[in-house]
């Protein structure tokens, strides 16, 4: 089904609807009961309001992750048939085109997360009626703004390459038809601005979960400088994330992926879903609270007694035997990443389990860690699954600071062993599998390690791209076309936008 979205620059914004309209001369709006942009901003409760708003769209991005799998080797589309969600069959296929309803709503969505982060900083100083509002702790709020505002563009710069940068306020239609593409450097620069300004305002601890927090913040900078090359600062800056002993991995691997592990010691940004209203519905699937991906990647038409914890889903994000045989033995990551429904049947006779086998690309696996679950969703159903989605684990962090401290300019090998080793010790419940290699061998083995310990979290693709292993991983990878996905053509005709290299 596609699914409709206006452009990213055409919409009000805001989530409450609010109607605007042009001042005319000797004429109140409110005369008329109309409520104008002027009325917002008013005090520090619409300030607050509307920070929150700069998140949703986050919820909106759901499906990035799927691509993240289903454009390696890592993952299958899977679905009912070869033109079911045919933008990700195109994109397991590498024959994805600038016409591709996915990619498109994915652009959008982070602009439209962009748009109301420009209007916030917009109206930072000022309200839109001219006027102060101070309060305590707007710096820090302004900190969440301005991490969002580098999620949004961090998630494009990935997608996309080039893409057109603007910051000091939200656009109008007419204002995007003149923009262009700016440099992926320059889009990098302002990600790094904002972040930093972030990190210098935002709290270590916030008291409501899954707000933006310090360490948050620098573990994003962290990875957006290891996306750089640039290792030195990032085995800085994730070397205080890890030195503030805030974080810890958790014992049980697959707890934290569990409804009871959200927002745990491991958590260092999640995106918060809801199954609470507002819904997604089949009108606007894509504008809810809900995790959409979840029903995508579950097994089909799955039943079982009142015992068996698993819902139905769409059999999408199957994993593939090349990703299962990447665990070594006695990894106990494999049976937490990878559901085996018929050995799971088989192990649990007594749940009266039922399905029906994957129809097309077929693997007999599922994506366990975001498998949907019983009573974890509401409204329409399908659509409105709770389940968090894990932005950065503290086991990131630390494979990030190992890759980082290897490719230093002056290399710390010792450490970076280190951080690697800390997250093997978890994976094997004992020590016996940590390496001591060195050098390129050591730096293999960190990358290698994202895989298994990242496994159907929508890293794989990114990773190889970033560190030149797409080509002799990715089957239908093409060097020079494939590093990017196209820009959207619908974004290309309104704005006149140039395209990607071979799309």
């Amino acid at each position: 089904m596609r699914i409709q979205v206006l452009p990213i620059f055409i919409g009000v914004f805001l989530t409450t609807s609010l109607t605007s309209c042009k001042k005319w001369i000797d004429y109140d709006p409110k005369e008329d009961f109309q409520i104008t942009e002027r009325n917002y901003l008013s005090s520090e409760s619409d300030y607050r309001t509307m920070t929150v708003s700069v998140y949703t769209p986050m919820q909106w991005l759901c499906r990035a992750p799927l691509i993240g799998d289903i454009a390696t080797n890592d993952a299958a589309s899977g679905g009912e048939n070869a033109s079911d969600v045919l933008a990700l069959q195109q994109i397991d296929d590498f024959t994805h085109t600038p016409v591709n309803n996915i990619l498109t709503e994915l652009w959008q969505e982070a602009f439209e997360g962009i748009n109301r982060a420009n209007y916030m900083h917009q109206y930072k100083q000022t309200n839109p009626a001219g006027k102060s509002v101070d309060f305590a702790g707007k710096e820090a709020l302004y900190g969440e703004v301005y991490f969002l505002r580098a999620y949004y563009y961090f998630h494009l710069v990935r997608f996309f390459g080039d893409v057109p940068l603007f910051v000091d306020k939200r656009l109008s239609l007419s204002e995007s038809r003149t923009l262009q593409r700016s440099p992926k450097a320059d889009v990098y620069a302002q990600i790094e601005r904002d972040l930093t300004a972030a990190i210098s305002v935002l709290p270590a601890v916030q008291v409501q979960k899954g707000r933006i927090t310090k360490y948050a913040a620098q573990a994003l900078l962290g990875k957006v400088y290891l996306y750089q090359n640039k290792f030195d600062n990032a085995a800085q800056t994730l070397e205080s994330v890890i030195a503030a002993n805030a974080f810890s991995l958790v014992s049980d691997y697959g707890s934290q992926f569990l409804s009871s592990g959200e927002n745990g010691p491991e958590s260092v940004f999640e995106i918060q879903h809801s199954n609470n209203s507002p819904y997604y519905n089949w009108g606007v699937p894509n504008r809810g609270q809900g995790n959409f991906a979840v029903q995508m990647v579950g097994v089909r038409g799955l039943n079982g007694n009142g015992a068996m914890p698993y819902a139905s889903g769409w059999s999408f994000d199957l994993p593939t035997s090349s990703l299962a045989n990447a665990f070594e033995a006695g990894d106990r990551r494999k049976n937490v990443a990878i559901l085996n429904i018929e050995e799971y049947k088989n192990a649990n006779p007594g749940f009266g389990i039922t399905y029906q086998v994957a129809p097309f690309k077929n693997t007999g696996l599922y994506n366990q860690k975001y498998h949907p679950r019983k009573g974890e969703t509401s409204g329409q159903v399908e659509l409105n699954y709770k389940n968090n989605f894990r932005v950065i684990r503290y086991a990131d962090v630390l494979l990030m600071a190992a890759e980082a401290f290897n490719r230093s300019t002056t290399p710390n090998d010792t450490k970076a062993q280190q951080y690697l080793n800390q997250v093997r010790a978890r994976a094997f419940g004992d020590n016996l599998h940590n390496i001591t290699a060195t050098g390129a061998v050591l730096r293999q083995s960190i990358w290698d390690e994202r895989r298994t310990e990242f496994a159907m979290e929508g890293e794989r693709f990114f990773d190889l791209v970033r560190t030149g292993q797409a080509a002799s991983k990715i089957t239908g990878f093409q060097t020079g076309k494939h590093e990017v996905f196209p820009i959207p053509q619908l974004e290309i005709d309104i704005s006149v936008l140039t395209q990607n290299s071979g799309y």
